[in-house]
């Protein structure tokens, strides 16, 4: 039986708590936690096939791009994000959520909503260095709140990835993360009444830094980011860092490449040498890469 990545998540909620790569093989999932230090290898096997929408395989198992980070045909893609919270499709959702201000980098902040139930963990998957809660209540409330605060303070509700990591190799210390993501915290409450929705909840300033469950401090400026796989291409190396969706790989020759494994999900994945050269294609961080998903 074949093992094809799903991904990485981050499940848990302690400092602790590391990021863990998703796999599944027929309908038998399972999940190997990723130790920074511990050395990675892997040689992608075949084509490339869509991942299927909301946990069903797809039907038709397409073939997808190598360089695509949503590994969906367009069929799967559309009944996915037909059942997104971020598409504005489930207006009756009874769920709480909440609403948050994350830092990615000097000037680089976004707001956004997620499920209260999921915690942080939609935090760390978007690769969010430091954030703070601002809010919580019904979905149309949140999201109400966040359509305010975008026009408001001029704040995105996206940040491309590739932004993300061209910043990570210098970040500043983590008082001056939580002052940047204060000032805005305080810039927000303070339009509380003019647009808020009123079923929305305000919650206080507590920043929530991420950099030391990130591992960033050491990972210096990665040379080259993977672009996508190929039939018998391999990536191995040391796990010096991980952010959201990335990997920090520490290689015998390339130096600091980071693989965003998005890219990897869809490929039927097999072991090797963890010390072996890596044989798929590279880009200098900065100078171009993946598409990127919605967040």
């Amino acid at each position: 039986m074949s093992w094809r990545s799903t991904g990485v998540s981050w499940p848990g909620e302690g400092p602790g708590d590391g990021p863990v790569l998703g796999w599944r093989g027929g309908d038998v999932r399972r999940v190997s936690a990723l130790a920074y230090g511990r050395e990675l290898g892997f040689r992608a096997e075949g084509e490339r096939h869509c991942v299927g929408a909301r946990g069903n395989p797809c039907p038709s198992v397409a073939v997808v791009p190598a360089r695509s980070t949503g590994a969906r045909c367009p069929e799967c893609a559309r009944l996915d994000r037909a059942h997104s919270v971020a598409a504005d499709t489930i207006a009756d959702d009874p769920r709480t959520y909440r609403v948050y201000l994350a830092w990615f980098g000097p000037g680089m902040v976004k707001v956004g909503i997620t499920r209260e139930s999921r915690g942080g963990a939609r935090l760390r998957e978007q690769g969010a260095v430091a954030f703070s809660w601002l809010g919580r209540g019904p979905l149309m409330a949140a999201r109400r709140t966040e359509e305010v605060l975008r026009a408001a303070l001029g704040v995105p509700d996206r940040i491309p990835y590739a932004r993300k990591r061209a910043v990570r190799g210098g970040l500043p210390e983590a008082v001056e993360r939580s002052a940047e993501v204060e000032a805005l915290y305080r810039r927000a409450v303070a339009l509380e009444g003019d647009g808020w929705p009123d079923a929305l909840e305000r919650l206080p300033f507590e920043a929530v830094d991420h950099g030391g469950v990130f591992a960033l401090g050491g990972t210096g400026t990665p040379v080259r980011a993977v672009t996508g796989l190929v039939d018998g291409g391999v990536v191995a190396g040391r796990l010096v860092a991980a952010a959201g969706p990335d990997l920090y790989l520490e290689t015998a020759a390339a130096g600091t490449v980071v693989l965003d494994t998005r890219l990897i999900t869809g490929w039927a994945l097999a072991g090797t040498d963890a010390r072996a050269a890596v044989s798929v294609p590279l880009v200098a961080v900065g100078a171009g890469g993946t598409q990127d998903g919605l967040f």
